[in-house]
């Protein structure tokens, strides 16, 4: 059908048509700015003070000091530096199986089929048709009276109908659909990046957890102990009814710290569940241990003017700022004339039959512009609008860029501050450990009273307590400069997940 209309128009004509089309969209501009990203900042560090080439080394409870190695980009797979197994197969899953990887993977791929479907305006757009009409012409319009008796008329044409893009408003759109597309693969890479962080935050907020509870348990265990010591005492006189009570109100003190502990730890545990992609009663997961964790000696710190190119949210900023400059060309061309060519081949006939038979063929060719005159201002406030946008646009990127260098900083900062308060709370550990047994010892023999145990068991509770939050702290902040530097998803446009390293995959499971 489509090959038998066509020969329908001249080919001349047709020639001679499209071939001005072409020179004319060859000739015309693209109105509107031209995309540029704003300038990073300039500075060649991200912390007020120069890093240190290491951090404070705390000997008795994490060994070595942590190196920064300056200008070094975050590897992809950054949780392997951890050295757990575990971690990576969670990490693994989560990527596989989250449902917020699945909607973002959706998100790029409908952005990517807009930005094809927008790529279609450059081409005519030719269709084909065929119908049949029941008409009856007046006398008025034939010019004879009586007119004519109602007939039948069918037809069959293909249309062919193409816009010029003299001021490039369809090559904006384009480009405007394109960034659009760009956004989506930043933020497909910023869940990526996100959701292996949340994971491994979650998974060392429930070793801490885990490691507070066992050594509450403990203290607990030795509380008793002493309370069963106090009794015998009580029991032959060498001690009061007091201390009795006093030691009972210490274990009771403890015991009752436990259930929070364990509320926090059943939360974590939950929201791990949900980062994997399963519900809380599906959840199958090996404990994660601190002292299966291993702390990454040596950690890269990316170069300020690179931060801007591969952490997912600035480059998502970037993108919205090139769609919100393309979208400006778009409204400025909206206010320029528009020429549109037209034409159409076909054959009109009183029987179905008769179609394309002799003297029934019909075409046309058409050439039409149009120049906006009056549309009540909304052209104009259109761009307007688009301006404001591009301007909102240009903020938030440097608003973004702002807090993306506050957080690499904010990071760096904490390292420092996280080693020297895990070396000061291990010496602090140790001594009240030391101090304990002794006033545990002294107390057996009668050599000191219960309120000089009971202080000492205080201080070694919070000691043992503080030293595990402060290994935790030192290892969730590595976790949390890595996400900050952008966690090594520099460019990268991906639907499906990335292939774990070795290692890991062995350990998954379904």
């Amino acid at each position: 059908m489509a090959l038998t209309q066509l020969r329908f128009v001249s080919p001349t004509t047709a020639v001679r048509m499209f071939a001005l089309a072409a020179c004319m969209f060859m000739l015309g501009c693209a109105v509107g700015p031209d995309y540029r990203r704003p300038d990073a900042p300039r500075v060649d560090r991200y912390t007020a003070r120069p890093l240190p080439d290491a951090t404070v080394k705390a000997e008795a409870a994490d060994g070595d000091a942590q190196r920064f190695l300056k200008g070094r980009d975050v590897p992809q797979h950054w949780w392997t530096s951890f050295g757990n197994a575990e971690l990576d197969r969670r990490v693994r899953m989560a990527l596989e199986h989250s449902p917020s990887m699945a909607s973002a993977q959706s998100a790029l791929r409908q952005a990517q089929e807009n930005a094809m479907a927008a790529g279609g305006a450059l081409f005519p757009a030719l269709d084909a048709g065929a119908g049949a009409a029941r008409e009856k012409l007046s006398a008025a319009q034939l010019g004879t009276p009586g007119g004519v008796r109602p007939f039948t008329l069918f037809n069959a044409s293909v249309n062919v109908r193409y816009t010029l893009d003299l001021f490039g408003g369809v090559r904006r759109g384009i480009e405007a659909s394109r960034a659009q597309s760009d956004v989506q693969k930043a933020r497909l890479d910023s869940t990526y990046l996100t959701l292996a962080g949340n994971v491994v935050t979650a998974s060392l907020q429930e070793a801490s957890l885990r490691e507070q509870i066992r050594a509450t348990r403990q203290i607990i265990d030795m509380q008793r102990k002493t309370l069963a010591i106090t009794e015998r005492q009580q029991e032959i006189g060498a001690s009061s009814f007091l201390d009795t009570l006093a030691i009972r109100a210490q274990l009771g003190t403890s015991e009752a710290a436990l259930p929070p502990l364990r509320a926090r730890l059943a939360a974590v545990r939950n929201q791990l569940a949900t980062y994997l992609g399963v519900t809380p009663a599906q959840l199958q997961a090996a404990p994660v241990t601190l002292d299966a964790v291993e702390l990454p000696r040596a950690v890269p710190v990316s170069l300020p003017s690179r931060l801007v190119e591969q952490r997912p949210d600035i480059r998502a900023a970037s993108a919205q700022l090139h769609a919100a400059s393309a979208e400006v060309g778009v409204a400025t061309a909206a206010m320029l004339p528009q020429i549109t060519l037209s034409g159409s081949g076909g054959s009109q006939a009183l029987s179905a039959g008769d179609l394309f038979s002799a003297g029934t063929r019909a075409w046309s060719l058409g050439l039409n512009l149009t120049q906006p005159l009056f549309h009540g201002g909304a052209l104009l406030h259109g761009k307007r609008a688009a301006q404001a946008a591009l301007d909102q646009a240009t903020a938030n990127w440097q608003q973004t860029v702002l807090v993306a260098f506050q957080n690499v900083a904010d990071a760096l900062d904490a390292l420092q501050y996280d080693a020297q308060t895990l070396a000061a709370q291990a010496v602090a550990e140790r001594a009240a450990s030391q101090r304990l047994a002794l006033a545990r010892e002294q107390y057996r023999i009668g050599a000191t009273g219960y309120l000089d145990l009971l202080d000492a068991e205080r201080s070694d509770q919070q000691a043992r307590i503080a030293l595990v939050q402060a290994r935790a702290a030192r290892l969730t902040d590595t976790a949390a400069l890595y996400t900050a530097l952008g966690g090594g998803w520099r460019n990268k446009t991906r639907t499906t997940p990335p292939a774990a390293p070795a290692h890991a995959s062995s350990t998954a499971s379904n």
